[in-house]
Parts: C-alpha cells; structure tokens; sequence
C-alpha cells in the first residue's frame, strides 16, 4: 500500500468503526469503480470547459451509492472542483423548494483546501482575482487611490456578472454591497450579505437596506443565485462545482402533491442544466430502482422519465458508464473479502505489530467473518458491506491491536444487535438477529463454497 498519513489512516478507520462513509480517503477503499473511472474523467474535463453533465446513480440500499459519489467528489476536488452534498427529505430539504436546495449547498460547499462552508472564502478569493485583473489591466491602479481601485473592481465585477443580472439583478447588487461592505471594514454588513448570498433567510434588514436589497430568496430566483455561484467559483480558479442530490427516493414517501413538485423541479433542473444556463456544473442525484422505476417515483412525470430513460436490459457487465443514468450493482462475495483486505492492510500499516494483524486476521479469516455476516443478514451480501466494516474494525481488529493475547478466532464470537442495524439490514436479517451470536465463533458459520 502507498504510503498514507497518519491522519488520513485515522479518519477512514474512525468513520469505518461508527459505521459511516469516510468523507476522504475513499481511494483507499475503492472496490469495482474502475469501470466507471474512464467515462468520469470524460465528464470532468468537459465540465471544465465550460459543459455541464446531469448522472443519476441507482442502486438498492448497500450497494454503495454515498460511497460512489463521495468518491466522485474526491476526484473532482482533486482537478480543482468545488463540491456540494445535499441530503434530500421532506422536512429539511424538500427539492420542491429550490431556494432550500441552493442553501444546503453554499452550507456544504468544499473545496480541496477549505471545509464546509468554503463559501465565504471562495467569494473572498473571488474579490481578490477581481482585483489583481483591475490592476492587471490598468497597473497605475496598484499605487493610486484605493478609491479608484474599488471603483476598477466595481466596473469589471458589473461585467462579469452581466448575465446573471439579466435574470437575477439581487444577486449582482448584493455582490456590490459585499465588496462595499469588505473595503469599508464593515464586518457586519460584509456577514449579513455573504449569508444573503449564501440563501440564508432572515438577514438583518439594516444589511440588506446598505445594499439596495430586500426579501430573502425565493424559488423562482434560486436558479439564478446558482448560475452567479457558479461564475464566481469559476472566477476564483474553481473550473466547476459537482452538486450531489443524495436520497432523492424520500420523494416517494412524500404526499403526492409535493411529490408532483419536487419531480417538476427536477425536471426544470434538468432542462436548464441541457440548456447551458449553467456551464461548470455536475449534477449526480442518487435513489434506488423503485425511484427510477416505480409508480411514486420518476414515471409520474412523463417529462422527467425520458431524459432519465436507460436500458439495463443487458448484462450489467455491459452497462454504458457515459449513459445519464448508471446502476451500482453491489458487493458479492469476492468484491466483499477484497474490501475486507484493504481496510485490514490499511489498519495494519500505522499498528505497532502489523505482522500480527495480518497473521491474526489473514484472508482466510477474511473469508469467514465475511460468510459470517452477510449469513446473519438473510445472505445479502449487497447490504453487508457497512456492518462487516463496522465488525471487522471495531470489534477485531481493534482487539487484536490492543489486547496481546487476544485471538479472534478463540474470543470473538460475531453477533448483530438490534440496534446497531438499519431498518434495511434488520430486515434482511428477520428473526435471526438475536441468534447470530449463539456461534462460538466464525467456525461454527457454514459456509458455502
């Protein structure tokens, strides 16, 4: 394994021991990606180049959906992207409300230097390019009044963003007053109007009223803001910005009125995305079959089903990766040990006793404790992958780093509490899940070869 730092090693086994998706170092884990590795690079570049690209991402529940994506984030951090994730759902960010869906996105904007949210720092950075080009074009603005160089930056700022005043003249007046309100050291009206033009509602009128602004944003100006988003990431050295729908399946559960919305707004989404409103931008939005597929979910809208129509007729193996819409098909067995693998390897590399972790827990007792689990789950391996992590760090390979006379072979037996499963893994473990520890130990687990 290449070397990894520290940190990076801490954070994917700490996510992996509570059970969750790292949010870095998932190019250490990946597992089965590269078939889409070669059509994702495509994207990017033309992305970069001022194209834009919608992908729908399908995949039953384990089959590695958030894993996918943050993966894609990854790489797109990596070419200079900035990168969103927005969690869909009826109470906290319902997609019909397209003002709402801007603002999760300026919260969890990243980039590959700064944290959520970078989107003060990208508008900063934005102002600071403004002012090397002002001065780039006329260099006496350097050593002249700072009055001159503000009004430099006024003008070329107004240019810029000329087209998105057509449509959403707020937002280039908020800009406006931001820069006012940064070269006056007014750092309360600098704050009111970065949240304004991050989407926050209730922004102190005093703020505003400095800028000639009033109201919050609304629905119809959302896709406005995102176009300006999108022209100031760009200016800032940002080539484009990869947006995230997570969960959009939380659609079907709503009542079918919000329902009918949300799938219009997509569908708007869309359309404008093909109409090149928005050049820089990757939308990936994620759901299950029954979303892409079922009667609450995409074929209600006509529209929406046949930008979104993909044949996956054939043999998954043969499944196109430049298509709009893209299937997961999940963990096998196989694919399952090999993951194991490289979170052991991973794990091993920053122990004290590294050979004692790969003599304790070699491949075969991979094999097992993989038979194992995904045997406690009614033997769906496609939802196994985040509870066999779960087990395998927190439960042995911590043990075997900590304790020297402990053998998971001897002292572990494998149990799958209630509690500790998703309503999905519950389900695939039916009744069983209090038996799964009456085992011994994983030798006591048939396994089927």
């Amino acid at each position: 394994m290449d070397e990894v730092s520290p940190r990076r090693r801490r954070e994917v086994i700490d996510a992996l021991r509570r059970g969750t998706v790292p949010a870095n170092g998932l190019d250490l884990l990946a597992v089965g990606l590269d078939r889409f590795q070669g059509a994702v690079e495509e994207e990017l570049t033309a992305v970069s180049g001022g194209g834009a690209v919608v992908k729908a991402v399908r995949g039953e529940y384990g089959t590695g959906k958030t894993f996918y994506t943050r993966h894609l984030a990854e790489n797109a951090l990596k070419r200079g992207f900035a990168a969103a994730e927005v969690q869909i759902s009826e109470t906290e960010t319902p997609l019909h409300k397209l003002e709402t869906v801007y603002r999760r996105i300026t919260e969890s904007l990243r980039t590959a230097s700064v944290a959520p949210s970078a989107f003060r720092s990208v508008l900063d950075a934005w102002l600071f390019n403004l002012e090397d080009d002002a001065i780039a074009a006329d260099p006496g603005l350097a050593d002249g009044l700072a009055a001159d160089l503000a009004a430099a930056v006024g003008d070329l700022l107004d240019r810029r963003l000329a087209e998105v005043s057509a449509k959403t003249p707020a937002f280039a007046q908020a800009l406006r007053g931001y820069h006012a309100a940064v070269e006056a050291g007014d750092a309360a009206s600098a704050d009111g109007l970065a949240a304004w033009l991050g989407g926050q509602p209730h922004v102190g009128a005093s703020a505003k009223r400095g800028a000639g602004i009033r109201g919050d944003l609304d629905h119809f100006g959302a896709l406005g803001f995102l176009q300006g988003l999108l022209l100031i990431l760009r200016d800032a050295g940002h080539p484009g910005l990869l947006v995230v729908l997570d969960e959009v399946e939380t659609l079907q559960r709503m009542r079918s009125d919000v329902r009918d919305k949300a799938l219009n707004a997509l569908r708007q989404l869309m359309d404008e995305v093909d109409s090149g409103r928005f050049p820089g931008l990757y939308l990936v939005m994620t759901g299950t079959p029954a979303f892409f597929d079922g009667p609450s979910g995409v074929p209600r809208l006509a529209p929406l089903a046949q930008r979104l129509a993909t044949d996956f007729g054939t043999d998954s193996r043969f499944d196109n990766p430049r298509a709009v819409q893209i299937r997961l098909a999940g963990f096998d067995r196989a694919s399952l040990e090999m993951l194991g693998g490289k979170v052991r390897n991973l794990y091993a590399a920053g122990a004290a006793d590294s050979e004692r972790i790969h003599h304790l827990v070699g491949d075969d007792y991979l094999v097992e404790l993989a038979a194992a689990v995904t045997g406690g789950l009614g033997g769906k391996v496609g939802i196994a992958p985040r509870i066999f992590l779960k087990k395998l760090v927190g439960d042995v390979l911590d043990r075997v780093d900590q304790f020297a006379d402990f053998d998971p072979r001897q002292h572990y037996a494998l149990t799958l509490a209630r509690e500790e499963l998703s309503p999905e893994e519950r389900n695939a473990a039916g009744g069983a899940v209090e038996l799964v520890g009456a085992a011994t130990s994983v030798d006591d687990v048939d396994i089927e070869l």
